[in-house]
Order: C-alpha cells, then structure tokens, then sequence
C-alpha cells in the first residue's frame, strides 16, 4: 500500500528591487546608440547590422511582462556593465542561491507550522546550480538547522520544480519520507543577455519552496496530489551551453551562446501543442475531464502561450481567474513561475476543488501535477 502525498504549503522570497520596463528599454537603448556610433562606419558598409532599439511596448506585446524583480539592479542598469553584480562569498558563508532558498523554505515552514526537524528531504530543484559541489540542497538542509535526512540538487530547467513535485510525491508514495521541502531558487539574471533586444527583458529573480507530506502529518489540511505526468524531448531552441567545460575550449570563452539563448517562434509553435497534449492525456489517465479544473496554474513565461495553452484544454476562451498570470510583475522565473501562481492564487480553494499546476522549458520538457483541496 503506497503512501498518499499532500501539498502542504508553498513559501515565497521576492527581491526587494524592481526594474520597469521603462528603466531596462532605457538602459538597452543607451547602450545600443552608443555602439551603433563606435560602429557606424561597419554598418554603413553593411559589415555588421545595426543594434535595433527596445520599447517598453514591444516588450509588453511579445511577452505580457511589464517589470521583474532582481538581486542586482544598478549593475544590470548600467550600460557599461548591464549583468548582475554578486560578490561572491567566502566558503564558510552562506552561498547566495542557498540563502534565498533557505528563506522560501522558512516561508513554507512558518505557513504550516512546521519546524527543520519535521523534514526529512530537502530538494534543490532549478535552472541554474551555483556550483557543482557540495549540493545546494545539503547547504540548505544545513541552513536550515536539519540534523537529520538527506539533500540532493537536480536540474530540469523551467520543469525543474514540477519534477521536483513529483519526486517528492515519489519519495513518499515509496516510503523513504515522509516530508520533502522542494526548494526552487532562481536568480534567472545571472544567464540572460542583457544586450540582446529580443531576450534582454525576459527573466526575473525569486525564490519558492513546496512542503510536500505523508497525508497523517498534515491534519486533513493541503492539497491531495493525484497524480504527475513528465516528458522530455531533445531540442536546441533553448539552450545555455555555459558549463565546466568552458574552459577546455578557451577560443569559445566570451561568446553569447555561454548565455541564454532560444529561438522564440519555434518554441511557441512546438511547445503549445505539446504542453496541451500532454494535459489532455494526464487529465484522461486519471479519468477526469478539462472542465472539472477549478484552475491551472501554468509556467510563467509568454502571455500569448498561456492564453492559447489554456484555450486549447478547455476548448474556449479562459478568465484570468482560470489561469493566473503573474508574469507581469515577476517576468519569467524559470521553475519558480508556475509555483508563484499557485502560491498567490489559490486561497479561494475549497474542499474537492480541482487544480493543475504545470511548466514547461528548455529541453524541451514538461510537467503536470494535478491536486485536490482537502
């Protein structure tokens, strides 16, 4: 007999500093005048085209993003420099991913009464890991004053947190925990290109953690998950080849493919069908129809993606309440976007409400959790 597994509770952490739309198109537009001029000469003999200029509109027509909050604003804002400055740490300190993490998962704690001596798991699960080794996971477990269990991190891009779902589900269906922290640091800032128009507003900063527990400790309280569905599919329309390698290969130290880097209109046109399918297919396995979905919390990264993923699975136009946007405020947070949705939009729930959290990202890969109010 399998363990039943229940979403307790989130935890949120949000950079105290904003950029607007205004301030980066404003930022962007300085630089790009500036080496249009050192390149004039270049462009007149069409060596090299010209660095088009950004506006806030464009950016909220192609995205729906209208700021993002960040760990590092001046630097980012400065064209000389326009990257986030982090002064990295000694190894006895705190590393920056772990503090942020540790701070959602305090949030998480503190929503449900819990204490570090109740987790026995805690999973670092995002887009971009501060080093290698030891596991931010184990550095968290350790922040966190956890004296027993066990920590590992792992990486599935913008899917990382509903894989990080399900394994946690997993961990306690089998036994082997009874409570797992999901932890979902994402400092997205840290591998965008700020110098390219057409990804430079993209991404955000923000932290979430997920209190995944066997349903005794949870006093009929949280969420039933009833079931996850993953898949992966190779592509290269979205890649960061930045990597330990790096520097075995110096020629390529430097270049903008080491950065975030996608091909936008095969990603809308690949991934719509296939995150839509896939939610289809889930809602079938577990016998239950579109239409019995009080909500859909889906991966914050594109306005008009969300809107015709939503469309296609209920078979008509949805209400914003339907599918909660927060991309606007926060811009794409990787992992974190769909569980920043759930997390603000879902106190409303009642017993036997139905809601589908999901993402979906470079690799190409997705995730579904479908949960019930308790």
């Amino acid at each position: 007999m399998q363990n039943n597994a229940v979403l307790s509770t989130t935890g949120l952490w949000t950079p105290s500093q904003s950029i607007s739309n205004e301030e980066l198109v404003e930022s962007y537009n300085a630089w790009a005048n500036q080496w249009n001029a050192e390149h004039a000469q270049a462009i007149e003999r069409e060596e090299v085209e010209a660095k088009p200029l950004s506006s806030a509109g464009f950016i909220e027509k192609a995205s729906g993003i209208k700021s993002r909050y960040v760990v590092s604003k001046d630097a980012v804002l400065d064209p000389a420099i326009m990257a986030p400055r982090i002064p990295e740490r000694p190894d006895e300190e705190l590393s920056i991913l772990a503090e942020i993490a540790t701070n959602a998962a305090q949030d998480a704690l503190t929503r449900a009464n819990r204490d570090a001596k109740d987790i026995d798991a805690v999973l670092v699960a995002c887009s971009n890991l501060q080093r290698a080794y030891p596991a931010i996971s184990v550095e968290v477990q350790d922040a966190l004053g956890m004296e027993d269990g066990f920590g590992y991190d792992m990486n599935v891009a913008c899917s990382s947190a509903t894989f990080g779902l399900a394994t946690a589900q997993s961990m306690i269906a089998s036994g082997q925990a009874k409570s797992v922290l999901v932890c979902n640091p994402e400092i997205c800032s840290g591998h965008l290109n700020f110098r390219d128009r057409d990804s430079h507003f993209i991404f955000g900063d923000v932290a979430t953690a997920i209190l995944v527990e066997e349903e005794s400790r949870t006093n009929g309280a949280g969420y039933d998950i009833l079931g996850a569905k993953l898949k992966t599919k190779f592509s290269n329309n979205i890649r960061n080849n930045f990597g330990f390698l790096n520097r075995a290969a110096p020629e390529g130290i430097g270049q903008d493919d080491k950065l975030f880097v996608q091909e936008g209109r095969k990603v809308f046109r690949e991934v719509v069908p296939l995150v839509s399918g896939m939610i289809g297919e889930h809602m079938a396995e577990l016998n239950l129809a579109p239409h019995q979905l009080k909500r859909m919390w889906l991966h914050q990264a594109n306005l008009s993606m969300n809107q015709l993923i939503a469309k296609r699975v209920m078979g008509k136009e949805v209400r914003e309440e339907d599918a909660p946007v927060i991309l606007d405020k926060y811009a794409n947070t990787s992992s974190a976007g769909s569980i920043i949705a759930f997390h603000k939009h879902s106190d409303d729930f009642v017993t036997g409400d139905l809601g589908l959290i999901c993402s979906f990202g470079a690799g190409y890969s997705a995730g579904t959790v479908v949960v019930r109010k308790r």
